[in-house]
């Protein structure tokens, strides 16, 4: 199995990289979040890789870290997702972003992917719970107590990005009730 490569970038062409090897140019498919940290054609690239052999092709994943490899590792394990959709979650949404859509069991994160619809989102979120929070290292959405859970959600269903409701949360007291928290915290944006 190749777990890791390195060499000079060559090609560009999203999804997919050309790494060249020694002589040798392995094309390497990866998700958006990798290919944005691709540095300049020409450039010496190392990516950590998963392997796939099946009866009539051999295709090669890379990705910039450890965690985005193990998040595609267990979506691949799921019945029905194949690699092509485990790149296209990886590319829509951060680790993280899927590990916190995992433990708070939101199917509507899910689906804001191309390709995934809401049955495969709630399967998704079924075969993953408890695996890929655990696995991944979830950012600190798991310490924070169920208002300023349900504050973070409102604020996402009203549209803001995951990192804005983040910060706009800190600007929210602890121990508010949720109707205060979602007020301050809007006050909050409205000032950014």
């Amino acid at each position: 199995m190749i777990g890791r490569i390195q060499g000079i970038l060559i090609a560009n062409t999203p999804p997919r990289l050309i790494v060249d090897c020694h002589g040798v140019g392995y094309e390497i498919d990866v998700p958006m979040s990798t290919l944005y940290q691709m540095p300049a054609i020409g450039q010496q690239v190392t990516l950590l890789t998963h392997f796939v052999v099946r009866e009539d092709a051999q295709q090669l994943f890379g990705f910039a870290t450890d965690s985005e490899r193990e998040a595609f590792r267990s979506l691949i394990k799921i019945s029905g997702i194949g690699a092509r959709t485990a790149l296209s979650l990886l590319s829509g949404m951060s680790v993280e972003e899927l590990a916190q859509a995992v433990t708070l069991q939101e199917s509507a994160r899910l689906t804001k992917v191309p390709g995934i619809g809401k049955k495969t989102a709630e399967r998704l979120l079924l075969e993953l719970k408890g695996k890929i929070g655990a696995d991944i290292g979830l950012s600190n959405q798991t310490h924070q107590t169920d208002n300023q859970l349900e504050i973070l959600q409102a604020l996402t269903a009203l549209g803001y990005s995951d990192k804005e409701a983040q910060l706009a949360l800190k600007q929210v007291i602890p121990g508010s009730s949720v109707s205060d928290g979602i007020r301050l915290a809007l006050k909050a944006l409205s000032k950014a």
